[in-house]
């Protein structure tokens, strides 16, 4: 991982922010709420975004992967030796697609286009009518908001 450890931090300060205002208003969190929550202006929220972004490609399948990816299994020959591993692979995978069916609209068509069209940043701003920038900070606020929806299973 070629990535300061302080974006690495941000990243994780962007997660709680994004679960703290969802928690006191019970709807998706807002880029402007989640900048006022870290104290910090849009455009420094947005910078954030930039970072993490670069630092943190990966595929959703890359959760579910052994060893170095940092997955949920130590071994991918020892998954089926084990069912309660395959019990735990069904409810996460369970868990990831309820936790993208409540992204905002927005999010969830910037994902099915990046990760099912197989679109790039520039492509899918043309199709949103946004700047690639704005895409790139979609992408990793979507990161953001599932890493912390998900925070149980990457704790466990």
């Amino acid at each position: 991982d070629w990535a300061p450890r302080s974006v690495h931090r941000n990243s994780r300060m962007v997660s709680d922010a994004i679960r703290a205002v969802e928690a006191r208003t019970g709807r998706d969190a807002k880029d402007q709420e989640v900048a006022a929550e870290l104290q910090l202006s849009l455009e420094d929220y947005y910078g954030i975004l930039g970072d993490t972004l670069g630092s943190r490609l990966f595929s959703f399948d890359d959760l579910l992967q052994d060893g170095e990816h940092g997955g949920l299994h130590e071994d991918a020959e020892h998954t089926h030796l084990e069912p309660s591993r395959d019990l735990e692979d069904e409810r996460f995978q369970a868990a990831l697609a309820n936790a993208i069916a409540g992204l905002p609209e927005r999010e969830r068509l910037v994902l099915a286009l990046y990760y099912d069209e197989e679109l790039n940043l520039k492509e899918i701003g043309e199709v949103l009518g946004v700047s690639e920038s704005r895409v790139s900070q979609l992408h990793s606020q979507c990161a953001a908001r599932l890493r912390s929806r998900l925070s149980e299973w990457r704790a466990g």
